[in-house]
């Protein structure tokens, strides 16, 4: 399966409640501009370049997304359920307006840093090796992630709840933990750094 390739035109087009799916992609590759109520299924994206365009309220289903290229790139209220999407930087997308979903989908290598995730919700995601670096994860939830090697160092985690997650590390001394929801025996990566052993 190849890739995407995109389209250059000299003004930015504008496309609302379109349906892509590969074969479409083939046909006609994804042009540059704002898509607004479109879905996107079982489509390789994979090494795309979306900088600079605009997703709103789209949904991605069985996509691979992995290295796809974020610069400015507008993504507001938008879903992605059984994606690949590998090392992708979040963390260079517009952040006014940011806001997205992740369900039963592959993150890792993923950077969030500095990013504003307040009540994000992470469904059944592999976030291996995720940077999470002073992100904002106010009221977040990690409804069974694998957290195994990722980064929270000055984030906030205040409220977040992480109590049917497992594999994280974390530092209760850098990370702002006031309320956030934790359960046996995950609880114990918040104890990592004093190299004890817990008896179960």
């Amino acid at each position: 399966m190849k890739s995407l390739q995109l389209i250059n035109y000299m003004e930015p087009v504008t496309i609302s409640c379109e349906v892509f799916d590969q074969s479409s992609l083939d046909k006609s590759p994804l042009a540059k501009g704002e898509y607004e109520q479109c879905s996107f299924t079982n489509c390789d994206l994979s090494n795309a370049d979306f900088s600079d365009m605009k997703f709103l309220e789209c949904t991605f289903t069985g996509c691979n997304l992995s290295m796809v290229k974020f610069r400015k790139t507008a993504l507001r209220v938008v879903s992605f359920r059984d994606c690949k999407m590998l090392g992708l930087r979040f963390d260079s997308c517009e952040p006014f307006g940011f806001e997205i979903s992740a369900d039963h989908c592959i993150m890792n290598y993923c950077s969030f840093y500095q990013c504003r995730l307040r009540k994000m919700r992470f469904s059944n995601v592999t976030l291996v090796e995720a940077d999470f670096t002073q992100s904002d994860l106010t009221d977040a939830t990690f409804d069974q992630c694998e957290l195994a090697g990722a980064t929270f160092d000055n984030t906030i985690l205040e409220k977040a709840d992480l109590r049917t997650s497992f594999n994280y590390s974390l530092d209760p001394e850098k990370n702002k933990i006031k309320k956030a929801k934790f359960s046996l025996p995950a609880v114990t990566g918040l104890l990592h750094k004093y190299d004890i052993e817990i008896d179960h």
